[in-house]
């Protein structure tokens, strides 16, 4: 399988910055490549209900470059405001989530990753903060709603975490500056205004980025499957 098209690691600056512009402007997206390794983003606009996936060029989501993309492959549609992929027979390899062949009909959920053919895309939801996760414990429920880009920094910051690293320490600053393309005074306001949601801007300063680090990750709002590269 081709590699995952959101991998911060195999992103330019530049395709960095489309994608957090695209998540600032708070509507799903798609992330894939196209044949010459190109990325490409597709904004699902409130207006759209239905995107057609397939290798004509007619397909709102056209592939034209896989031969392994079935004329017309699957589809995507939004469902009382969820979105969600059909592969009910249309395509002859199949659509996958991950491993998963689709049949039917599945909801999809922030950073899934679907395979049509040989390509990969990515479905980004800059409002699904959980994941669809239910939030476990008391923090979660004591903190306001974050902005997306408030997410993007809290995930950076806990990136040093995951496969349950736990004598890691959480992202600096100057890490998390280059990762998600900002300023490192821009981190420091947006940690700032995260440390008060969480209610812990009055411990010491030594102690709130991995407070806030523990929160996230025991809350649910920042999830394993976030971490992974």
């Amino acid at each position: 399988m081709a590699e995952r098209p959101h991998a911060l690691h195999s992103a330019s600056p530049e395709e960095l910055k489309a994608r957090l512009e695209a998540e600032r402007a708070g509507e799903p997206f798609l992330v894939y490549r196209d044949g010459d390794g190109i990325q490409r983003l597709l904004t699902l606009d409130a207006g759209v209900a239905r995107v057609s996936v397939g290798r004509r060029p007619e397909a709102d989501l056209a592939l034209t470059w896989d031969s392994e993309v079935s004329r017309l492959h699957a589809v995507l549609e939004r469902v009382a405001g969820e979105w969600t992929v059909v592969d009910d027979g249309l395509s002859a390899n199949g659509t996958f989530a991950g491993a998963d062949r689709i049949s039917g009909r599945r909801r999809l959920a922030e950073g899934d990753a679907l395979r049509f053919g040989r390509t990969v895309v990515t479905f980004r939801d800059p409002l699904d903060l959980g994941n669809g996760a239910t939030s476990k414990g008391s923090d979660l429920a004591m903190v306001a709603r974050i902005s997306p880009a408030q997410r993007q920094v809290l995930v950076a910051l806990c990136r040093p975490f995951a496969g349950g690293a736990g004598h890691a320490s959480p992202a600096t600053n100057q890490d998390i500056a280059t990762a998600l393309f900002l300023s490192v005074d821009a981190v420091k306001t947006h940690l700032r205004l995260l440390f008060a949601k969480f209610g812990i801007e009055d411990l010491p300063q030594n102690q709130k980025r991995m407070e806030l680090a523990r929160r996230a990750l025991g809350s649910g709002l920042v999830s394993e499957r976030d971490l992974r590269p």
